[in-house]
């Protein structure tokens, strides 16, 4: 058995596309790709809230009040328009951002105690609206300041004039800590992260141990030497979870390297969850993955025994993925907490223990009981995997 996993294992780091989906993705690509995603995309949320924004103003003389409010906004430029019916053409090849319409008679309303209108023309397509958030906080300030107006020409005190404008005030007092909060972020993408590596990094070497040995003839040759069936099954199986578990455990050294190098440099909730995050949490998570790396492998080399050839083993290996991400993805869905029923569920308990790992509330029974779970889940996989193998009908279906 050993003699064919050393082979097997030899043959596969001469494999160029082994090596780089292996060592080169999780050490080095993954944790860039993603790292540099949220530095990336952080400062393009930054930059589109003080960027500056160019918009039109109809009806200044129906309320100064409110002109004014949008003119002393420092990242606002106005461009004027000639009529209210250049907005539609104006926006759309991008000479101004949104336009603002106050109708007549709006000063009318107000000093009356009724409620006025403003027609915001804007461009809604788009993922996180930066538009509407910015004109609306110039209205909710102007609103505050016209509500204060009114009520203090009451002349109420000050306790109650706040009565007036907040009559009940919500005092949140989170039980969470910074590492919980940040964590339950972090902790939600982290799973899918890990197990998608693990899963991809044994594809490629499970398509060829079992489709890509038909093809070259090489299966019957294996075979007929004097080893047992289950022996050869085992050394393949080994071979797999090698590889998958090799992937995980560099990108979490790689990620925590990273972390350890570049943590001091980050600040607030996220700074506090690193600092939390120690080598006892790095290696329960670690310890999480070796059952689910032995599911996988399990489960790849069924299909790429059945498999008549390497084409086909990746067309039946492909939807493999939607059965891995579907369950990790519930794991970040609301209401979705760890808990004894979730516990058993393969996946998504898996990447509930780690999202409970990285913010520190993890139940060590719970632990225990889906370590358990799982490895009983890969046991199972591993024994269908070998009954599989020893079937004539799977073997040469040619």
């Amino acid at each position: 058995m050993w003699t064919i996993y050393l082979k097997e294992l030899l043959e596969l780091t001469r494999d160029r596309k082994t090596l780089i989906f292996t060592i080169l993705i999780p050490i080095f690509a993954m944790p860039l790709i993603f790292g540099g995603f949220a530095y990336v995309s952080s400062n393009m949320f930054k930059n589109a809230k003080t960027a500056e924004m160019r918009y039109t103003l109809f009806g200044k003389d129906h309320s100064p009040g409110l002109s004014a409010r949008f003119a002393q906004q420092h990242n606002l430029r106005e461009v004027p328009l000639a009529s209210e019916t250049e907005i539609r053409r104006a926006i759309g090849d991008d000479t101004i951002k949104f336009a603002v319409v106050i109708p007549p008679h709006f000063e009318d309303a107000l000093q009356q105690h009724q409620q006025a209108k403003v027609t915001l023309h804007y461009n809604s397509a788009s993922t996180v609206d930066v538009t509407q958030q910015r004109v609306r906080e110039i209205v909710d300030t102007y609103n505050a300041s016209l509500r204060e107006g009114a009520l203090s020409a009451l002349n109420l005190s000050p306790a109650q004039l706040a009565f007036a404008l907040h009559p009940i005030v919500l005092d949140k007092q989170s039980t969470a800590n910074e590492r919980e909060q940040m964590g339950a972020i972090v902790g939600g993408m982290l799973p899918y992260l890990l197990l998608m590596v693990c899963l991809t990094a044994a594809m490629y070497p499970a398509i060829d141990l079992g489709a890509g040995e038909k093809e070259r003839g090489t299966l019957e040759t294996l075979l007929l030497a004097p080893v047992p069936r289950s022996a050869i099954v085992l050394a393949k199986f080994l071979v797999l979870f090698t590889v998958g578990m090799t992937s995980a455990v560099l990108m979490v050294g790689s990620m925590g390297a990273l972390l350890a190098i570049f943590g001091s440099s980050l600040e607030g909730h996220m700074a506090v969850m690193v600092r939390s995050i120690g080598l006892p949490d790095l290696a329960m998570v670690t310890l999480m993955l070796v059952p689910t790396a032995a599911i996988f492998a399990s489960l790849l080399l069924s299909i790429s025994i059945y498999a008549k050839s390497y084409k086909e083993a990746a067309g039946m290996i492909t939807p493999l993925m939607l059965f891995v991400i579907l369950p990790t993805v519930a794991a970040m869905l609301p209401g979705v907490e760890l808990n004894w029923m979730w516990a058993m569920v393969p996946l998504t308990n898996v990447s509930l223990a780690m999202k409970e790992l990285v913010k520190g509330t993890m139940d060590y029974r719970m632990f225990g009981v889906i370590l358990a779970s799982t490895t009983v889940i890969a046991g199972a996989l591993l024994m269908l995997c070998r009954w599989w193998f020893n079937r004539e009908s799977v073997l040469f279906r040619n």
